[in-house]
């Protein structure tokens, strides 16, 4: 029972995503043009010509978060609504869904897998703020949550950010909850990942996870009936698409494929197939175009 509503929902999203792909390409009947085929030629020497060249873009992406990015066994890849974001940009890149190579991306490795080239690209919930600017850029955003609080479902006592001040939290190293929660003074235990804070919760070890709210929406969902998110979120944390510092054309390319997405409805599809099965629609924040 706990898992099979987000079986549901990673079915939904895999279903999608078969009739998407026969659905593309040109309906000529000539059977020679494709969409692959008809896209436009990028300018020699950018990231979106070499990309587009060899046909294959590496993408990091959570492993572990229901609703966003969440591994699949049974596809062998990740699904999720930062993992479709990841298919239209390779998509308008020409480059087929087959063609992504996944990297499972972490809060604290995000910066770093940008700068060492580890990846292309970075779709994993991934706050923009102006310290994470120093060092990557980011497009978008595409997406904003807000920070709030997952707690087991017998709990009463927390409701708002001020309970957990000097009480015990779980958070993920290297993320803006995290440090939002040491300014508020509560007492943080940090782990790798999200998943890895629901024993201790279970266990009484924290009284309650923080994070985006849509991250823990997922949690709950993945664990039903265990956990639940309380009170309204009380920061601002708009997801961007890390990508190399500096690399401004780049950059603008994939602000404009997210406006293109925003206007075309697959924006839109993207969430109903996945994060829309628990999370209301929203619309999309304006890019920046810093």
């Amino acid at each position: 029972m706990k898992r099979s509503r987000l079986a549901l929902i990673a079915a939904a999203g895999v279903a999608a995503l078969a009739l998407a792909g026969c659905a593309g390409g040109d309906d000529s009947g000539d059977g020679e043009t494709t969409d692959s085929d008809s896209m436009v030629e990028f300018e020699e020497g950018t990231t979106m010509a070499e990309l587009s060249e060899a046909g294959t873009i590496t993408i990091g992406t959570k492993f572990d978060q229901p609703l966003f990015g969440l591994f699949d066994p049974a596809a062998d890849a990740p699904v999720g609504f930062d993992v479709e974001i990841g298919k239209i940009i390779a998509g308008q890149l020409g480059i087929d869904e087959a063609d992504i190579e996944w990297v499972e991306t972490v809060s604290a490795n995000r910066e770093p897998f940008i700068e060492n080239g580890t990846v292309d690209i970075v779709v994993a919930t991934y706050t923009i703020n102006d310290e994470r600017k120093e060092v990557i850029s980011f497009a978008g955003p595409y997406y904003m949550a807000g920070q709030s609080i997952l707690v087991n479902a017998d709990n009463d006592d927390i409701m708002t950010e001020d309970d957990l001040i000097g009480q015990p939290v779980c958070s993920v190293t290297g993320s803006t909850p995290a440090a939002y929660l040491d300014e508020l003074g509560a007492e943080t235990l940090l782990t790798d990942t999200y998943t890895n804070c629901l024993e201790p919760l279970r266990q009484g070890q924290v009284v309650a996870v923080s994070t985006d709210n849509v991250i823990l929406a997922g949690l709950a969902a993945q664990n039903e009936g265990e956990f639940k998110v309380v009170g309204e979120p009380f920061t601002d944390e708009p997801y961007g698409i890390g990508l190399a510092i500096d690399d401004t054309d780049f950059r603008m390319w994939i602000n404009d494929v997210l406006e293109e997405s925003y206007a075309d409805g697959s924006y839109e599809e993207a969430w109903n197939s996945t994060a829309g099965a628990i999370l209301p629609f929203i619309e999309p924040p304006a890019v920046d175009r810093y």
